[in-house]
């Protein structure tokens, strides 16, 4: 027998197809996790609808899963990092939150300093133990809403929390309901989500607290957290892998409204920005980075690329100033001391650097044919090459026209003398052995030589 859904007004069915299924003993899906080999991917080819919301947004994590891998910041470079948020964001707040701990006074302190800013965005949140000690920490500090942590996979419910499955539902619906009486919107991460049972525990679970949203009238946000990076995206795999049949599933059958679920992916797979894209085309409004992807072991999703993921799906940055990437990326490794590796897309020292001769002729030609985008207009960043012996005089020229230290020589052609005694000094470099790139220190002072030197002949 079918019923009519009422959210979706389609014949369905019920829902005690989507029953807790209680157990005894843990499901550990050891058809895709056999730990003692590589996790294997299944397909089913089974397909779900993409269904992109009318509004995506990001979420930040760089001051509480960004803290969790490294020395902690400090409250003033928190308060900068916040403010260079706020500018990138724009007007539309694309960067919609932040969240932070609140362990320790120093945590609360940079609270309260990105507070008195007053910024509209990114919305201040927290992340907190669920205790009520906590809960009144986050009234107390006026703070709108907590993500809690609900870890959901029967590794954790039955080897880390040792219950039963209906047991971790009735301790966490209590944590739940003691954050609503708080006046606080819970947001609920469900931990290890990529090894959970979906429709015997995950949909039922889910159930259960849009009841209680709508008993109270109070939001419940649902975080799916890929927390060991094993989400993929490829059509007709099979859940719990497959982050389209997983967002499909909360919205669907869970009955969460898109603007209610948000994705939290990890990148021990090299998938968490590819997996985080999926999840908004699937029906997901908010995506979980952290700056630079840095993050629990492998990482976060790397907050500047789901910026550049954004404009890509709406066709417009949305007043977004991808400048301040760049402006962050020189705080992190100038005043943090945060080690940026050089070929990171975006922000690396050389992302848009090329060494190849050929490429730079075509540089020189047209910059359109080996950069990605117009990277001086978005991020301030000029397309540039490095010098070694495969540059040849393009290359040379190129390097010149587009050093800042040098703007009398912007327009310099590859005949140029200048070019050709460097290319000289560079061939002889590699004849005698060399196998490093020219830096840019060494090519700044031979430039520098060079014009003294004819000077001193002009003077002669």
């Amino acid at each position: 027998m079918f019923v009519i859904n009422k959210r979706t007004n389609l014949l369905e069915s019920p829902e005690y197809r989507y029953q807790l299924e209680e157990r005894t003993e843990a499901n550990m899906f050891r058809e895709f996790y056999p730990y003692d080999e590589i996790p294997k991917i299944a397909f089913n080819n089974v397909r779900v609808p993409m269904i992109m919301p009318e509004e995506i947004f990001i979420t930040d994590t760089t001051f509480r899963d960004g803290q969790q891998s490294r020395a902690p910041y400090t409250t003033e470079q928190i308060v900068h990092i916040f403010k260079l948020l706020n500018k990138l964001s724009g007007p539309k707040g694309i960067v919609r939150q932040s969240e932070f701990f609140l362990y320790s006074e120093k945590d609360r302190q940079a609270v309260y300093k990105c507070m008195e800013l007053g910024y509209e965005f990114p919305h201040i949140t927290s992340w907190i133990r669920a205790s009520e000690k906590d809960f009144e920490l986050v009234k107390e500090m006026g703070i709108k809403e907590t993500g809690i942590l609900v870890s959901c996979s029967d590794y954790h419910i039955f080897h880390k929390l040792h219950m039963k499955r209906s047991e971790a539902i009735a301790h966490y619906t209590k944590i739940v309901k003691q954050c609503i009486e708080k006046g606080v919107i819970p947001r609920c991460h469900f931990e290890d989500i990529t090894r959970a049972d979906i429709y015997n525990f995950i949909v039922p679970f889910v159930r259960e607290l849009m009841k209680l949203s709508e008993e109270t009238g109070i939001a419940i946000k649902i975080r799916a957290c890929d927390t060991m990076g094993y989400g993929v995206g490829y059509s007709g795999a099979m859940i719990p892998r497959s982050v389209p049949g997983i967002i499909f599933a909360l919205h669907q059958y869970g009955g969460v409204p898109h603007e209610w679920i948000e994705w939290h992916g990890h990148n021990d797979f090299y998938r968490a920005v590819d997996n985080s894209t999926t999840a908004w085309l699937y029906g997901c409004s908010s995506v979980n980075c952290s700056l630079f992807g840095i993050g629990e072991r492998t990482g976060n999703t790397p907050l500047e690329a789901m910026i550049f993921e954004y404009a890509q799906l709406k066709g417009t940055l949305d007043g977004m100033d991808t400048t301040v990437i760049t402006e962050l990326a020189e705080y992190f490794e100038n005043v943090i001391g945060e080690k940026i590796p050089e070929r990171t897309p975006f922000v690396g020292k050389n992302f848009n650097v090329t060494r190849a001769g050929i490429h730079a002729d075509g540089l020189l030609k047209n910059e359109e044919i080996y950069n990605v985008f117009d990277t001086d207009k978005f991020l301030n960043r000029p397309v540039r090459v490095s010098i070694s012996n495969t540059s040849g005089l393009a290359g040379i020229a190129h390097w010149i026209n587009t050093n800042p230290k040098f703007p009398e020589l912007k327009d310099l052609e590859k005949t140029n003398p200048l070019c050709l005694k460097i290319k000289e000094w560079v061939d002889k470099e590699y004849d005698e052995g060399r196998i490093t790139v020219m830096s840019d220190e060494e090519l700044e002072n031979f430039i520098h030589d060079y014009f003294l030197e004819e000077t001193q002949k002009d003077n002669a």
